[in-house]
């Protein structure tokens, strides 16, 4: 983005910049849609049960490292807004390097991780044996995985985005197309389905490496790559990764519990939440477009310490926020059964989850402010505060969903979680001040 003065900062602008994230991040839940869709066309509620299981293992670990993507935006968007592109690019090497490192150190202890983490999120036999075979097929595309992380982060922090959106779109196309050819073409059943995710996870990070090459190819001879492993740069990228790691792996122990919970009350249930959650997944990504806008335009006001630019991106992007979740709760409304209907032929499925539709009609109001506020708060690098945040908040929802289910049953478990992401909103509201545009004042004077 040009330096331009701080007030000039549109809705126009940060809908271009908001809409190809969106679409981008759109395609994430499209790969879990169109498993389920493939899992719940299977005969029996154990495949869709075990597709789900099985996705929401690597879900978990793959998440618990989203650290990769959110740290890299933030730090790549500050170098950007601040002119360093070398600075850019050793950013790019120092998270392509942890990534794949973390990703071989997936592939060597996947036996205990899958076993141990499908024990413990519970289930039948018959799903917890379909989850085995999605989970051999998935685990491989560990590295590949998280070195996406990397680029998508790159790419975000410098404003690239229809560039994401395509990258992004091919990750999608390969796996419907392998998730078509090795479940319907070879049989390969539940196998199959995370074989394609793997596929079209490599694919995606071959697209990846050669872009990186080709935008940096003339500063790679100019880099001093003694600074690869500076101190400095290091300490502060390990401090911003913690933080992002414990407010990570706090967010994926409440979908773990809230998933647990779903599994003690029967696969049919497991399986009606998981098409629930698909809802949730469509929402969270679609806002998070608005959020993925503001974090990079905050981290590139905060390199170039412009705090009345910070206040201008935070209102034009909650205001985009706000009607972009007005419009996800009208869609649910009046075509969430048929949405369901989509998603599985089983009977007791589809009236279970409709039961239980209004949740996720009610999910997009709430949960915004918490997405845009992440957006902001990682755009700052103000890592930190998030960390106490979602650490608060995902002990209140064990304690709520404790409380509340036995006496509302999953409407209880329901609104422990809508509870959840409201606190997060409130909280993140209340340390916006003195985490984020009190330093930057200071910096400045």
């Amino acid at each position: 983005m040009s330096s331009t003065s701080s007030s000039d900062l549109s809705y126009r602008q940060v809908l271009f910049l908001a809409i190809p994230i969106i679409l981008a991040n759109l395609t994430q839940p499209l790969m879990s849609a169109v498993d389920t869709a493939v899992a719940g066309h299977l005969p029996g509620a154990q495949h869709l049960a075990g597709v789900a299981l099985g996705s929401l293992l690597f879900n978990l670990i793959f998440w618990a490292f989203g650290f990769l993507r959110m740290g890299t935006t933030g730090v790549v968007a500050q170098y950007f807004g601040a002119g360093k592109t070398e600075s850019v690019l050793l950013t790019i090497s120092r998270g392509v390097l942890m990534a794949g490192g973390l990703g071989l150190m997936i592939l060597l202890l996947q036996q205990p991780l899958i076993h141990g983490g499908l024990t413990l999120l519970g289930a039948s036999a018959e799903a917890a044996e379909q989850a085995h075979l999605y989970a051999q097929g998935r685990v491989w595309s560990a590295p590949f995985a998280l070195i996406n992380y990397v680029i998508l982060g790159w790419l975000l922090g410098c404003q690239r985005v229809r560039v994401a959106l395509a990258i992004q779109i091919l990750i999608n196309l390969v796996n419907l197309v392998a998730v078509l050819s090795f479940v319907h073409g070879l049989g390969w059943g539940v196998s199959g389905i995370g074989r394609a995710t793997a596929v079209a996870d490599i694919s995606g990070t071959a697209v990846g490496a050669w872009l990186i090459w080709r935008s940096y190819r003339t500063q790679i001879d100019r880099t001093q790559w003694a600074e690869l492993i500076e101190t400095a740069a290091m300490r502060r990228l390990i401090q911003i990764n913690s933080h992002i790691f414990i407010r990570t792996a706090c967010l994926l122990a409440t979908m773990a519990w809230f998933t647990h919970l779903g599994a003690r009350q029967g696969d049919a249930l497991l399986a009606a939440n998981a098409i629930l959650l698909n809802f949730l997944s469509f929402t969270s990504y679609g806002l998070d477009g608005f959020a993925h806008a503001a974090e990079t335009l905050t981290g590139s006001a905060v390199g170039r310490r412009d705090t009345k630019r910070l206040t201008r991106v935070i209102r034009v992007c909650m205001a985009w926020g706000l009607l972009g979740s007005l419009l996800y709760a009208l869609v649910y409304a009046v075509a969430g059964t048929q949405l369901i209907d989509l998603l599985t032929d089983q009977p007791d499925i589809r009236t279970l989850a409709k039961q239980y539709l209004a949740w996720a009609i009610l999910a997009p109001l709430i949960s915004m402010p918490a997405y845009l506020y992440d957006g902001v708060f990682m755009g700052a690098t103000r890592t930190r505060p998030l960390m106490l945040v979602m650490l608060g908040c995902s002990l209140a929802f064990l304690a709520l969903s404790l409380a509340l289910l036995p006496w509302l049953g999953n409407h209880g478990l329901w609104l422990s979680f809508l509870i959840f992401n409201a606190l997060r909103g409130v909280s993140l509201a209340l340390s916006l001040r003195p985490a984020v545009t009190a330093p930057l004042n200071s910096a400045r004077s």
